[in-house]
């Protein structure tokens, strides 16, 4: 887990688990759109994230939270559905070029990742999400999600709940090469990383191209560290901008001060993911409760979509 996805992701479980019922997964299928040959490493991944998420504050006794592909008819409904919906709406979703795009060294066009916006519509439908915690960037993505349902509906009947956005902050954050942090992209600063690897990490990002020794005025608007600066450092942050424009703050005082607070800010978050790591199976027996949990209401669903198009 690294920043972005704390601030973009984590933060928000965390508040709507206190909120509303809350179905939330583990996405290892979603992980084959781009990373295929890699599949030796997902029973680790998804160890690493449950534990992580526990380490964070997400409740399994508040929430549900399984693994993507314990529930089968997560498959066969996006196949379904896959019958229903028009290639065009497919290749519009900008994420499938901006994927390409960011990893064009590696051969990734495949069916799963034109499809990844279909199989997302069938992770929200078939537990009958309502509500789906979304940016504004993001609301013409899940527009998508409502087609495909509308449409289904309009064949079939009204079988499916239509989700709606439920808009939340999702700030982009950048990673140390100045594009959206991404594990893919090898540009992340992981929550789990020791002091030293933090302050290791946070010393590469880069800046202000302008502003190459103290002295120069920095633009704060375009520097991903500042950008950090804001979630982390409120007591120092209107001193960091003055002192940046003005000079007299350099890019590695910046970046030190940015680290210390780093450090502190997650350490109840490494105390705790330290005590889980040694719980040996609690992954597993999360996972096993979630998917018994979920269960029954993906049946429903399921039988109502095969009723709806006679496949019972």
């Amino acid at each position: 887990m690294h920043v972005g996805h704390w601030f973009g992701n984590v933060e928000n479980m965390l508040r709507l688990q206190e909120e509303h019922e809350c179905f939330y997964f583990i996405a290892d299928w979603h992980m084959l759109t781009t990373h295929f040959d890699r599949t030796a490493e997902l029973p680790g991944f998804t160890r690493e994230l449950v534990l992580d998420l526990l380490a964070a504050g997400i409740d399994p006794e508040r929430v549900t939270l399984y693994r993507q592909s314990d529930v089968k008819e997560v498959a066969e409904m996006t196949l379904l559905l896959g019958m229903i919906t028009p290639l065009g709406w497919l290749e519009r979703v900008p994420t499938y070029k901006e994927r390409l795009r960011d990893n064009a060294e590696r051969d990734i066009a495949n069916l799963g990742l034109l499809g990844y916006p279909l199989l997302q519509t069938v992770d929200i439908a078939i537990v009958k999400g309502e509500l789906v915690p979304v940016g504004e960037d993001q609301v013409p993505h899940l527009e998508l999600s409502r087609e495909v349902v509308r449409r289904f509906n309009r064949l079939y009947g009204d079988v499916l709940v239509e989700p709606q956005p439920l808009l939340s902050e999702t700030p982009l954050i950048s990673g140390t090469d100045g594009r959206k942090m991404s594990k893919s992209l090898d540009n992340v600063l992981d929550v789990r990383d020791e002091e030293d690897k933090v302050r290791a990490t946070i010393r590469s990002f880069i800046t202000d191209p302008r502003k190459v020794r103290r002295g120069d005025p920095g633009r704060p608007e375009i520097c991903p560290i500042f950008t950090l600066h804001e979630r982390f450092s409120p007591d120092i942050l209107e001193w960091t901008e003055a002192n940046c424009r003005t000079g007299e703050l350099g890019c590695v005082d910046c970046k030190t001060n940015l680290a210390d607070r780093v450090v502190e800010f997650y350490r109840p978050f490494r105390e705790r993911r330290e005590e889980l790591e040694h719980r040996a199976g609690l992954a597993d027996e999360v996972l096993a409760a979630g998917a018994a949990k979920v269960r029954p209401v993906v049946e429903e669903t399921m039988k109502a979509v095969r009723d709806a198009m006679h496949l019972s």
